[in-house]
C-alpha cells in the first residue's frame, strides 16, 4: 500500500478514531462491582435510603475500591446470612460479630458492649452486681421471633434479678421506621428505669430522645466464664473470598480516621482493646 495515498490515511484515521472511542466508553463498563446484603429498615446500621452507618461505611469501601455499590435488601433475621451471602446474592455482609463462623470475617472496625441506659436525673448504674437493679423496672432486649435471652438478661438470671423485667423485641415493629428504638424511648418516657441494649442502637436513639439519657458500658465485660458482653464488629464474605476481604481489610485500615468519626456522629459507644471506653 502507497505511504501516502489517500487511502492509507483513511485507514490510519479510522484505526485512531476506534482507538480513541475506547478512551471514552463509559466508567463503568467494566467497573467492579460490591454486592452487598444489608437490611432495609434497621437504622442506625442500614436502611434502603442509605442513612445508617453501615451503609455510610461501605460507601467508603467501595470509593475506595473503584466498585459500584449495589445492595441485596433483606431482614436480619434467623438465616439471613444463609439467605444472602451462601446463596451468592451478595459477597459483602457489614456489621458482623468477629470470627462468625458461617462466613470469613475482616479485621474488626470497631468495638462496642452493651450498655445500660438511664435518665440523666435517674441512678446511675454501671454494674449488674449492682443492688439498686433488684428494685428497678429494667428493660431487656429479646432476641428472635421466639423471644430468646440475651446476654444481660441471662446475666441478670444469674443473679436471681428477674422481677421487674420488660421484654422487648430487638427486631421491634418492623411495618414502623426505627423498630428497635422503642426500649430508649421507654426509658426517656419513664416507663421504665433502666434498660440494657446494644451499643450501637442505645448511643443512636438515645440522642433522638427529649431528655437527656446516660448510657454506661456495662460490667463484667465477661459475666461467668462464657457470656461476653463485648464484641469486635467486622465484614463477612465468603470463606474462599480472600481478594475480597483483603482489599476490605485494607480500605478499612486506610479509612480508619474517617470511620471512626463517623462512628462517634452516629453516637456509636466503642471499648478500645483493653476494654476502656474510646472517647
Amino acid at each position: 500500500m502507497c505511504s501516502g495515498c489517500p487511502e492509507h490515511w483513511a485507514a490510519r484515521l479510522a484505526l485512531g478514531m476506534a482507538a480513541l472511542a475506547l478512551l471514552f466508553l463509559p466508567v463503568g463498563a467494566n467497573a467492579r462491582e460490591l454486592r452487598v446484603c444489608a437490611d432495609p429498615n434497621n437504622m442506625p446500621f442500614s436502611n434502603a435510603a442509605g442513612q445508617g452507618f453501615e451503609n455510610r461505611i461501605v460507601e467508603i469501601v467501595a470509593a475506595d475500591l473503584g466498585a459500584k455499590l449495589t445492595y441485596t435488601w433483606w431482614a436480619q433475621r434467623r438465616g439471613f446470612v444463609r439467605n444472602t451471602l451462601k446463596a451468592g446474592l451478595c459477597d459483602l455482609v457489614p456489621g458482623t460479630p468477629a470470627n462468625l463462623e458461617m462466613l470469613r470475617t475482616t479485621t474488626p472496625y470497631y468495638r462496642s458492649s452493651y450498655v445500660f441506659v438511664t435518665r440523666q436525673d435517674g441512678p446511675d448504674v454501671a454494674s449488674f452486681n449492682d443492688p439498686q437493679l433488684r428494685a428497678m423496672r429494667i428493660g431487656v432486649q429479646l432476641i428472635g421471633d421466639d423471644g430468646a435471652n440475651s446476654p444481660p438478661v441471662q446475666a441478670l438470671g444469674r443473679r436471681g434479678i428477674v422481677g421487674h423485667l420488660v421484654g422487648y423485641p430487638v427486631y421491634g415493629d418492623y411495618s414502623a421506621p426505627n423498630p428497635p428504638a422503642r426500649i430508649v424511648e421507654a426509658v426517656a418516657t419513664g416507663e421504665i428505669d433502666l434498660a440494657v441494649v446494644w451499643g450501637p442502637l442505645a448511643g443512636y436513639f438515645a440522642q433522638k430522645q427529649k431528655v437527656p439519657l446516660r448510657i454506661t458500658p456495662v460490667t463484667p465485660r465477661i459475666d461467668g466464664p462464657q457470656l461476653p458482653m463485648i464484641y469486635d464488629i467486622s465484614m463477612g464474605v465468603r470463606r474462599e473470598d480472600d481478594v475480597l476481604r483483603g482489599d476490605v481489610n485494607s480500605a478499612l485500615a486506610r479509612h480508619k480516621a474517617q470511620i471512626d468519626a463517623l462512628l462517634s456522629q452516629y453516637g456509636v459507644p466503642r471499648l478500645d482493646g483493653s476494654g476502656s471506653p474510646v472517647r
